[in-house]
């Protein structure tokens, strides 16, 4: 009886001391921003003034993209730097939102996934000052909340859909021929609503 307790003694501290479980259990330590190569400093350099605070899985997934960032294309090298400073310049709400907006979207149908993958396909064709019009617009819209909406950010909505998907390239309307001598008429084109995420 002795004998059978001391083994399952001896197998329960061994099943605590073994490596799958303490690295499940303790968060392996990753180098601060002083320990970094030169090479990891300059891909990393939007990130320099937190990288710190970040927490260790944050910094091991970052230092898993820089080493695959020297065998990435020019413009997906410029992506991940744009992403870093986007993310940098977000306040930690902000931050928050993206989060839990993209968990929303992992979420999601995969209708509703392919609607939102053509939405943006159909927004970055779209010319560069049709572009800009739409930022302004969304900061306006951001400057400004509806009375009773879910929040003053854009990120932060009841539906995923919403804040995401870009508006239709679609004029809101178009002139058209009248009848003869009344000169032209402006009739209102409609797109129709984006689909909604079931509840």
């Amino acid at each position: 009886m002795a004998r059978s307790l001391v083994a399952v003694v001896a197998v329960a501290f061994g099943l605590l001391l073994s490596p799958a479980s303490y690295a499940a259990g303790i968060p392996l330590q990753q180098p601060s921003w002083a320990e970094l190569g030169p090479q990891q400093r300059e891909i990393l350099l939007p990130l320099s003034a937190e990288w710190d605070r970040l927490e260790p899985w944050r910094r091991k997934k970052w230092l898993g993209i820089v080493e695959r960032y020297p065998a990435m294309g020019v413009e997906e090298q410029a992506r991940i730097q744009r992403r870093m400073k986007d993310w940098i310049a977000l306040a930690p709400e902000e931050r928050k939102a993206v989060r839990e907006k993209y968990k929303n979207i992992q979420k999601a149908s995969p209708e509703f996934k392919e609607t939102l993958k053509q939405k943006w396909q159909e927004y970055k064709e779209l010319p560069d000052e049709e572009k800009e019009k739409l930022k302004v617009e969304a900061l306006k819209a951001k400057a400004a909340p509806k009375p009773g909406s879910a929040a003053a950010h854009p990120l932060v909505t009841a539906k995923p859909a919403t804040a995401i998907i870009p508006p239709p390239a679609a004029p809101t309307s178009t002139p058209v021929a009248g009848p003869e001598g009344s000169g032209s008429l402006t009739l209102p084109l409609t797109t129709p609503p984006a689909p909604t995420q079931p509840q």
